[in-house]
């Protein structure tokens, strides 16, 4: 029987095929082998229409049950996750909805207070960009970092599209609208340079495993063993990171993370981090983008 051919593959040549062991060595600021950064997401949802996560069976709309859940995150669970990032003195990658600006200006303005990173997280995640079409999509990416510069001081350099959903064109429409860096891509533990139309972006690490929406909500994990798995990964890259320098985030969202009982086991998890903060640098995603700006391409 003659062998069967097969054609290739689609692929997206953003970026090649490179083992990680293969790579050029380098180290992170004041020579630290680990970079760790908290991915907080502060989000707002559409009463009566569109997506969110969900605590209970969903409703018809207006589904009050899931929309007051989620509410809760931005009326009490996002300052009581600032008041342990101010406890332990860790910054965080703070990812806005734009739709923020008019419900709760004050916890945008807490985070600025801070010193934290804002990065560009569509105008709500009640909708996706997904299914925009080219036009409309770079409206949004402009649009955000024309609110965010205008009501924070300062444009975004960086986007994690709500739900991580993305067009083909996403990754050069986010270069050409000025961002310096994607959160959307979770395919290495290391910064990579991905190729759009217009040049270079770098895909930061953003984690979806270490990650309180799949973890808790998708697979129903208890908040002592997502407390117990973010200090097992911490743990295990930092071995790891004695041999090339690594990336770890942490995604958190404070109506899921903020409500009190999970709140008292990250407070654990991330008091064992800080523990080793002269071991790794606790920074935020633009700074390792401008890190690595400085360094050959990996």
């Amino acid at each position: 029987m003659p062998i069967q051919r097969y054609s290739s593959i689609p692929g997206h040549a953003r970026f090649p095929y490179s083992a990680i062991h293969q790579r050029p060595d380098f180290r992170w600021p004041n020579g630290a082998r680990l970079a760790v950064y908290l991915g907080f997401n502060i989000e707002h949802f559409a009463f009566g229409e569109g997506l969110g996560a969900n605590l209970g069976p969903v409703s018809p709309q207006p589904d009050v049950l899931n929309y007051a859940w989620r509410e809760y995150g931005n009326r009490v669970g996002v300052w009581r996750c600032l008041e342990l990032f101010d406890a332990l003195s860790l910054p965080a990658g703070t990812l806005i909805n734009t739709a923020l600006y008019e419900h709760c200006p004050e916890v945008i303005a807490a985070c600025v207070a801070r010193g934290d990173e804002l990065i560009g997280h569509g105008h709500t995640n009640a909708e996706r960009q997904s299914g925009m079409d080219e036009a409309t999509e770079l409206e949004l990416l402009q649009s955000c970092r024309a609110l965010m510069l205008q009501h924070s001081g300062a444009a975004p350099g960086g986007w994690l599209s709500p739900w991580i959903a993305e067009t083909a064109l996403t990754p050069d429409l986010l270069r050409e609208a000025g961002y310096r860096y994607t959160l959307n891509w979770c395919h290495d533990d290391q910064p990579v340079a991905m190729q759009t139309r217009s040049g270079p972006i770098w895909s930061i690490p953003y984690p979806q495993e270490l990650n309180d929406i799949p973890m808790i909500m998708g697979r129903q994990l208890d908040a002592k063993d997502f407390a117990q798995m973010v200090i097992d990964n911490f743990d295990e890259m930092l071995l790891q990171s004695q041999s090339q320098s690594l990336v770890m985030g942490i995604a958190l969202h404070p109506y899921i993370i903020g409500q009190p009982y999970r709140l008292r086991h990250l407070r654990r998890a991330l008091q064992h981090i800080a523990q080793h903060r002269s071991d790794i640098w606790f920074t935020t995603p633009g700074a390792i983008a401008g890190a690595m700006d400085g360094l050959p391409q990996v």
